[in-house]
């Protein structure tokens, strides 16, 4: 009896590692594929980017500048109003914008928009047994499919943040201008504040969560079971742990990076 309660107290956390360890599998699978020829995936992987790009820039687009001018613009001007340090919201915009929000907003759209699609794509291949078709026929769905997408997903990811630096940007200028505050101080301390490791941290931090939101979307599509519920199924857990392994590995990247860099760990 109290094997059978452990067994199904802790069958949700060994099926969760089970799976993690899945992911890792293919995401090795992945690269090898991606780097050995032949590379046959050039119109996917054109298409699949085209794809993300059109569903993604305006939905990201509105997320950008509402949250820059929601939380870290009005919220944060306000506050450094009292002070009268409204000139401090460019280099508070470094932090909030550069290093955090900008790359979580594009990882956050990208897998709501693009990932539930890939997972929803997949996993209707999957119960239709197209995969086992594939491979019968002795395409490799990995490099066909899955290359792909997890390269144009990377792509597509690290472009979009710089767009969303700029959008999130333009919401800190906005904030300033709404409370009267002359953008010369707001411009000074943001260059002050910047560096060139904010950008490029910003820019493989958000590359890499694209590639997270890849292989767990393509790995939920191609284990998907159970019809059309089981397709539901897949996208909504595809979602949810993508999003937790976005938030998992920022934890990790950001305190290797603030490590590594000591002057951003005293900016911190």
């Amino acid at each position: 009896m109290v094997r059978n309660v452990a067994d199904r107290a802790f069958l949700p956390a060994k099926s969760l590692l089970e799976e993690v360890g899945d992911m890792m599998i293919l995401t090795g699978k992945t690269i090898v594929s991606a780097l050995r020829p032949p590379y046959p995936y050039g119109g996917e992987f054109v298409s699949q980017f085209l794809f993300a790009l059109k569903l993604c820039w305006f939905p990201l687009l509105v997320s950008t500048v509402a949250f820059g001018y929601g939380a870290p613009g009005l919220q944060a001007a306000n506050f450094l109003v009292l002070f009268g340090a409204i000139d401090r919201l460019g280099g508070f915009f470094v932090l909030a914008s550069i290093r955090e929000f900008a790359p979580f907003v594009t990882a956050i759209v990208l897998a709501g928009v693009a990932g539930t699609a890939i997972t929803a794509d997949l996993g209707a291949r999957k119960i239709r047994e197209e995969l086992d078709a594939l491979q019968v026929l002795g395409v490799d769905p990995i490099k066909n499919l899955v290359v792909p997408r997890f390269l144009a997903l990377m792509l597509v990811t690290g472009l979009f943040n710089v767009y969303a630096l700029l959008f999130g940007v333009f919401a800190g200028v906005l904030a300033t201008i709404v409370n009267g505050a002359p953008l010369g101080g707001f411009w000074a301390t943001f260059f002050g504040q910047a560096s060139l490791t904010d950008l490029w941290g910003s820019a493989l931090k958000t590359t890499l969560f694209g590639a997270i939101i890849a292989i767990v979307c393509c790995y939920k599509g191609m284990t998907a079971s159970g019809g059309a519920e089981g397709v539901g199924r897949a996208v909504n857990q595809a979602v949810v742990i993508a999003f937790l392994g976005i938030f998992a590995f920022n934890y990790v990247f950001t305190q290797t990076l603030l490590a590594t860099n000591p002057e951003l760990a005293n900016l911190r």
